[in-house]
């Protein structure tokens, strides 16, 4: 090959390259307000380019599936097409000899059936659904559809009081969001399409470091209704209902079991990533509305059918504080520690002493993570974590696995616990494991199974068993609710089958995120407005800033540092640094204003009230 031949290949892979990143940013940045069936085509095209074309089912039966998809799009299909549509799929996915064909025409059918309505649009109407009903990516993606363009483009001009106030119109915790949120909203934002996503979180974060949260003042109560509404549960979703019942007219009343409120912002979470100090400004400010509170209060059976008699509602959001045990020989043995148990004392300032033990936290969650960044803090010898499956398949966030490794935690990963072995005293000295193999993905993740290798034995003085979450809901299923797995069956609305009564967060859904459990609270607040009788609506009186017209050119993403390992890993002090004055300017002009460009205009704007 000629030399000239060779830079010529060369600058073909690297141009071919670029435009393969590019077309991927478009991916991950489709909007979930974008036309369904037109993704679905454009996604079907790029497959159909990438097969060999050996087999007809990928050479021609693609190629039809492209144009009755086509047909759909230009208004000439019919509602026959749309049977035909799920015929060719179903055929070529059940004929096709590669894989590229197979997970095409796969890809079609998982479409069809959750896009059914927006085919049906196409066909009856002449319109997409969707395009009209989720406006803006980040604010659909977020489960409290708190308007982001909005405050960050108050960030952008130092008014942190007012984005404050624009915040809390959807979600009563923002400083809880902005330190510990997962910020999904980040996921869809169209600015991946020039380089990054906004650093959304990061801005927020800084917005309450500027105003915090309890000195900012809520908006003025609607007049006294007469009504009252019992709240069963002080965490993010209770609180969350509370705070807008109240402001509504309605007088509530917090039952909390605990000797504290915050639910699991108080007692699953450390004090290294959401500071005490800090979740109190929130619920300093949720209680100036006049919630009622009253902690160390049992509610079972009896005491529910008694608060039924005297309020006029009822929303239970108990969240799911009990803990989930694996079926070991020797679980029972000391020293074996239940995740929620050591986060529940730790919630009541009462730490662990791990001085020279050699611990292993079982899980791959971020309450494994937090228990072993807790351990290492509690002057742990070492920390390892067990998981079963591999370091890419743990749901605890990327940033807590790779902090969790800078603090020197290690990760033992393909390796299923089989038994606890205890000393003559009873205590736990050991882990049996058994070695696992990636297997094929089953759901959402590769699942693995027993590895033809010998059981191992790892040395320990304390295991943490961080394997999940249950919910508490025998008494509530004995008063006569509704449950399944042990979650209360709760409808779209939070609706229970007692009428006036409602649910919302993890007792409902399993253990969730907490942005997901402010939305079920925000939910229920509204749907048992309607139930006593009003159509409150919530608004807040902030001048959103117009759009700047400057040139959306290519930036780097504002990232927020961290203490280092050496400084942070032997105390319990907040970890995460926040923005200064000027990286938060140019941070928040990168956003691309999308309320108003783009997606946004075909809505005409921001919704200012519910």
């Amino acid at each position: 090959m000629s030399r000239l031949s060779v830079i010529s290949t060369d600058k073909v892979n690297s141009t071919t390259e670029k435009l393969m990143k590019e077309f991927s940013q478009r991916i991950i940045a489709n909007p979930p307000g974008v036309c369904p069936v037109d993704m679905q085509l454009a996604f079907l095209k790029v497959c159909h380019a990438q097969t060999c074309g050996k087999c007809v089912p990928c050479r021609i039966g693609l190629g039809i599936l492209e144009e009755l998809l086509e047909s759909v799009l230009d208004n000439t299909a019919t509602m026959e097409t749309l049977d035909l549509i799920e015929h060719t799929a179903t055929n070529i996915k059940n004929s096709a000899d590669c894989a590229i064909g197979f997970e095409s025409a796969r890809m079609v059918l998982a479409g069809f059936e959750g896009f059914k309505e927006d085919y049906i649009s196409h066909v009856r109407d002449h319109q997409c659904t969707g395009t009209f009903e989720q406006p803006i990516p980040c604010v659909t993606l977020c489960p409290a559809h708190v308007d982001i363009p909005g405050y960050i483009a108050l960030a952008g001009e130092g008014r942190c009081d007012d984005a404050v106030s624009l915040i809390r119109k959807d979600n009563p915790f923002p400083t809880a969001c902005a330190l510990i949120c997962e910020h999904p909203c980040e996921a869809r934002c169209r600015r991946n399409m020039i380089d990054d996503s906004i650093n959304i979180r990061g801005i927020k974060h800084y917005v309450m470091d500027k105003a915090n949260a309890d000195t900012v003042p809520v908006p003025a109560c609607a007049a006294p209704t007469g009504k009252k509404v019992a709240i069963i549960g002080g965490g993010p979703a209770g609180l969350t209902a509370a705070y807008f019942l109240q402001l509504m007219g309605h007088q509530t009343t917090v039952f909390e079991e605990k000797a504290q409120l915050g639910g699991m912002l108080r007692y699953g979470i450390p004090n290294y990533r959401f500071p005490r100090e800090r979740l109190k400004e929130d619920i300093d400010a949720i209680l100036s509305t006049g919630v009622e509170v009253r902690l160390n209060t049992y509610i079972g059976t009896d005491e529910l059918n008694k608060i039924n008699n005297t309020y006029n509602a009822i929303f239970i959001a108990i969240g799911a504080h009990a803990e989930k045990k694996l079926d070991l020989d020797g679980g029972d043995s000391g020293n074996v520690i239940s995740a929620v148990d050591m986060l529940r004392e730790i919630g009541d300032d009462d730490y662990p002493d791990f001085t020279g033990k050699r611990v292993l936290v079982v899980g791959g969650g971020n309450v494994a993570m937090d228990c072993a960044r807790t351990a290492i803090r509690s002057n742990a010898k070492t920390v390892s974590i067990v998981y079963r499956r591999r370091k890419e398949d743990m749901t605890a966030l990327p940033a807590e696995v790779e902090g969790a490794i800078a603090e020197g935690i290690e990760l033992l990963t393909l390796k299923a616990p089989l038994r606890i072995e205890a000393d003559k005293a009873g205590n736990a000295k050991a882990l049996w494991v058994q070695p696992q193999i990636i297997g094929p993905v089953r759901g959402k993740r590769p699942a693995p199974r027993k590895a033809n290798k010998p059981e191992e034995r790892l040395e320990c003085d304390i295991i943490i068993m961080a394997v999940g979450q249950d919910i508490i809901s025998a008494p509530f299923e004995k008063a006569g609710i509704a449950t399944r797995r042990g979650q209360l069956c709760a409808d779209s609305s939070g609706a229970l089958n007692r009428v006036g009564m409602y649910a919302g967060g993890d007792c409902v859904t399993g253990p969730a995120t907490v942005i997901k459990a402010i939305a079920a609270g925000k939910v229920a607040a509204a749907n048992i407005d309607e139930f006593l009788g009003f159509n409150h609506e919530i608004s807040v009186d902030v001048e959103i800033p117009e759009p700047l017209l400057n040139d959306k050119i290519p930036c780097g993403r504002v990232n927020l540092g961290e203490k280092e390992s050496w400084a942070r890993k032997d105390n319990f002090e907040g970890i995460e640094y926040t923005m200064s004055d000027e990286e938060a300017l140019q941070e928040a002009s990168r956003c691309l204003r999308c309320d108003h460009y783009g997606c946004g205009v075909l809505r005409g704007g921001r919704q200012d009230k519910w």
